[in-house]
């Protein structure tokens, strides 16, 4: 298991070793022990806990069912259902402050015959003062009210260093055809800023908050100026929380950069070649749910299994950000070294070759099976996924198309290359040929407008709709787009001869290994390295609240001092059996490995957080960096975005994009 997803023994700023917990557990604690069991000192008896669409949303992201009963919770119900009444029954209320869930509320408890016989009353960001003085004004109810307090809890944990604000549609309500409605625009940026801020209500972190200005201020588009506005609303809400939540932070503790999806528009697209990545990029999935065709041991017929890949399954945790011929390697040796070592599966293959079991042989089999079981379907499970996607990857030709991919990012590939391949692979999906010519016309701006554009998409073959999709996307770019059409993209040249245009530099390096296919990296990574080293340009990434000299000082010093005492864990030799394509290379930090697997679970924690927060969605290679990082830098990363997007759910997005709001001249396809 990876550090940052253990108990840390942290040592942060004030705190002492010991008693840190990561973002998700607080969240879960707070959840738990601050609002559910807080109520038990008023009754000790079973209570109803009643949530609304959003609030039930929180919850289960935190916390489990059986979390939840331990507190003494008896019924969980919906806020908008019609409930049978128990008046013999306390009901806590966890809602949004909304007028709608308060006149509900106020419907329950009111009257001779309220539903419940007390309420605790629990909201999940601040209420606005109208709605407390209309509680306050049915004096019915006031006396049934055994607790009324803001929670300041509105966001989505995804894992222990990520979350979501749930807002998946956030395109087109910022930038598209609803982003005339100045109205829906104001709700929207409102409730964006409002899940963002009490994450850090709940952490009690101030931070320095941040933000990316346009690239270019006379060209910028409308919608380039949005993570400035939503930088200034999040401080707003945070200046309050100041001056009204008890022990919350005076000067600040940590901090946020907010970015536009428009920061890299090449990791949304490009196969990202790790196990979670090749999970929710190839195979069917629902969040982290999936539904696996098995063979049942019984029958021997094909059966439908539902399969959660989450925190709690610890093979899935030390393998998903490990390379997928990596992580097939690791689960066959697990698979080896469980069957040669587990007791059970060694008496049970003694039986079979027919050797003769003792009594005492087969009691211990017996005590050993209930736990050879569970492990073994558990490494049985994730040893028939990532067959499926060798598989698949198979099938479709991924390796040839991922290194075209790299190549043309670190600017190995360029025209002559593409229409090479595009030739060569006609049969490939028109979803992989069209995430290739994304990443295309990323790096190569000019070689894809007007005539160019029509004439290599129609050598690919595909649709006005996806052309729309290019075209969305590379707007999505905005002023970065005209910058890059006047000065190019990363370029060297080499001996006097032909320019290399990338849009990544290589930072691989002959001294540590990596797997092939693996090179590439987010846009993400570089930013937060030079967060870390307080070397962010302050003129592309302002502030709203600059650090004084004397902080900014102290904080650089705290954060190289937490990166010197990083060490790099023992590296595993690689097996035969690894295939030709994932050939290991080299690596800039040995992030070949499981990115965090070797972390000791002593890990001590020096530096403050860091917060990012995409509007736009993130990916699961900007994740994966957050962990790696993390890990590497020795400061806690934390990872927000409005979704998480995969790049089939991204496309889908650019699709169905009106994108009314944005304009860009000289652009066209």
């Amino acid at each position: 298991m990876s550090a940052s997803e253990s108990d840390f023994a942290a040592v942060r700023g004030q705190k002492g070793a010991g008693d840190y917990k990561n973002f998700r557990m607080i969240s879960r604690d707070r959840l738990l022990y601050e609002m559910l069991q807080s109520t038990s000192s008023e009754s000790k008896s079973w209570k109803v806990l009643i949530m609304d669409k959003v609030t039930v949303k929180v919850m289960s992201s935190s916390c489990k069912m059986a979390d939840i009963t331990d507190q003494g919770i008896s019924l969980v119900e919906d806020l908008f259902r019609r409930r049978q009444p128990l008046p013999s029954l306390d009901a806590i209320y966890f809602i949004q402050p909304t007028k709608e869930n308060i006149v509900m509320f106020l419907s329950d408890m009111s009257g001779r015959e309220p539903l419940y016989k007390k309420a605790f009353v629990f909201f999940c960001q601040p209420v606005p003062k109208e709605l407390v003085n209309h509680i306050k004004s049915d004096m019915s109810v006031v006396p049934r009210i055994g607790a009324l307090r803001e929670m300041n809890l509105e966001f989505f944990p995804v894992d222990s260093q990520v979350f979501v604000t749930e807002h998946d549609s956030a395109l087109e309500d910022f930038i598209g055809e609803n982003s005339q409605n100045t109205r829906k625009f104001d709700a929207c940026m409102n409730s964006l800023a409002v899940r963002i801020a009490t994450v850090f209500a709940s952490l009690k972190e101030l931070p320095y908050v941040r933000f990316q200005t346009a690239k270019d201020p006379d060209t910028a588009s409308s919608h380039e100026l949005i993570p400035s506005k939503l930088a200034s609303a999040v401080w707003d809400r945070l200046k309050l929380y100041k001056s009204t939540i008890p022990n919350f932070p005076q000067k600040e503790t940590c901090e946020l950069l907010i970015l536009d999806r428009g920061v890299d528009q090449i990791a949304p697209v490009i196969h990202e070649w790790t196990y979670d990545a090749m999970c929710h990029d190839l195979l069917e999935m629902e969040g982290n749910k999936l539904v696996l065709e098995v063979t049942n041991k019984t029958t021997g017929q094909p059966e439908k299994k539902e399969v959660l890949l989450e925190d709690s399954d610890p093979v899935w945790l030390e393998i998903r950000h490990l390379h997928i011929a990596e992580a097939s390697e690791r689960l066959h040796d697990k698979m080896t070294n469980f069957a040669s070592k587990n007791k059970a599966a060694t008496l049970s293959q003694a039986s079979r070759d027919g050797a003769e079991l003792s009594t005492r042989d087969l009691q211990k089999m017996v005590q050993a099976l209930p736990q050879y079981t569970e492990q073994m379907e558990k490494l049985s499970l994730h040893v028939e996924i990532a067959g499926k996607i060798n598989q698949i990857i198979r099938d479709m030709g991924l390796r040839e198309l991922g290194q075209i991919e790299q190549d043309i990012v670190f600017g190995d590939a360029g025209t002559k290359e593409i229409i090479t391949f595009l030739r060569a692979h006609q049969d490939a999906s028109s979803e992989n040929k069209l995430r290739l010519l994304m990443i295309y016309a990323c790096v190569h701006p000019d070689k894809f407008e007007g005539d160019k554009a029509t004439k290599i998409m129609q050598l690919a073959k595909l649709s006005a709709e996806d052309v729309k999709a290019v075209k969305n996307m590379r707007m999505l770019a905005g002023s970065s787009i005209i910058k890059k059409k006047t000065s190019g993209s990363f370029s060297l040249t080499f001996d006097g001869q032909r320019k290399k245009i990338a849009a990544r530099k290589d930072r691989t390096n002959s001294e540590e290994e990596t797997w092939a296919l693996s090179k590439f990296y987010p846009m993400l990574e570089e930013l937060l390295e030079n967060v870390h080293k307080g070397e962010l340009s302050k003129s592309e990434y302002q502030y709203i609240n600059e650090p004084t000299p004397i902080n900014r000082e102290r904080n650089q010093t705290q954060s190289v001092s937490a990166s010197t005492t990083t060490t790099t864990g023992p590296r595993s030799m690689r097996s035969r059996r690894t295939a030709t394509w994932a050939r290991p290379h080299s690596s800039e930090d040995g992030s070949s490995d499981s990115v965090l697997r070797n972390s000791p679970n002593d890990f001590k924690m020096l530096g403050s957080r860091i917060f990012i927060f995409i509007l736009g969605g993130a990916t699961r290679s900007e994740i994966r960096t957050c962990y790696k990082l993390t890990t590497k830098l020795r400061r806690e990363i934390v990872l927000g975005a409005t979704s998480i997007d995969d790049p089939p759910k991204y496309i889908t997005k650019l699709k169905q994009f009106t994108g009314k709001g944005l304009s860009l001249d000289g652009l066209r396809i």
